[in-house]
């Protein structure tokens, strides 16, 4: 399994628009971040968590030829804004798999009308295959089976997920125990961490490495990460040995 982190930036990126903060102005390549995805490839599938209004950037840096299916978490705009950019794919394979849960497959259809509608299709629109994601229920891909991680972003319900030893979560501030058990046994986990400061939806660093060490997976990188969290350079080399922060185009193998 591969793993590449296409983009591991809060939901303004960094640097963001009209700042003057010195993590914007950075010369490090590392602190330049695009909105927050993955792609997971594993066997012959290309997988992609979440598809963010810098997804035509993010496949123009790391092309592939198929896209598979995307995973959605959650509804807000800095993991779905992208979607009309799978046009490419849809004109080359047909319709694009998607998977979410309910409440954010009606969100899509509600503003991406044009690409979920049943009849009367806009020409030229993508089409997709609509999969809803229910709590406790894993779901195949291929010989690849996904198990859907519930967290909550303060008030609101996200899906992370695990395929095999892998599993990705961000935009989660709580979870509930039982959940967490479905992390047992990991090799690499990703989660948010946002800045040092406490915020009231994300986990921040501190309640992040707290998390992990909970978990346990040997590896783990940290993302959606806010211009606020500090330098990459300087605020990577105060990580435990096992976590790392991630950056974009960052890619991992399992």
């Amino acid at each position: 399994m591969k793993i590449t982190f296409l983009g591991t930036g809060t939901s303004q990126g960094i640097p963001v628009i009209g700042s003057s903060d010195p993590v914007c102005l950075s010369s490090d390549p590392r602190d330049n971040r695009l909105r927050v995805s993955v792609l997971v490839q594993v066997d012959n599938l290309n997988v992609v968590l979440d598809c963010g209004p810098d997804f035509r950037q993010q496949m123009l840096r790391n092309p592939i030829e198929r896209l598979d299916a995307i995973l959605f978490t959650h509804e807000h705009a800095d993991h779905t804004a992208g979607i009309d950019d799978i046009r490419p794919f849809f004109f080359s394979q047909g319709d694009i798999p998607v998977y979410a849960h309910k409440r954010v497959l009606a969100s899509l259809k509600r503003r991406f009308d044009y690409i979920f509608a049943d009849e009367n299709r806009y020409p030229g629109a993508p089409a997709v295959e609509i999969h809803e994601v229910e709590r406790g229920k894993p779901f195949a891909l291929g010989p690849h089976w996904i198990t859907p991680i519930e967290g909550w972003h303060n008030r609101l319900q996200v899906f992370g997920y695990r395929i095999g030893d892998f599993a990705y979560l961000t935009d989660i501030k709580t979870m509930e125990p039982e959940e967490t058990e479905r992390l047992e046994g990991l090799e690499v986990l990703v989660v948010n961490a946002l800045r040092k400061e406490p915020h009231h939806s994300h986990l921040n660093l501190k309640e992040a490495l707290a998390f992990i060490d909970r978990v346990k997976p040997e590896r783990a990188f940290l993302t959606h990460i806010s211009h606020k969290m500090g330098f990459h350079a300087e605020v990577d080399a105060e990580l435990p040995d096992n976590v790392r922060l991630a950056y974009d185009n960052l890619t991992i193998t399992l």
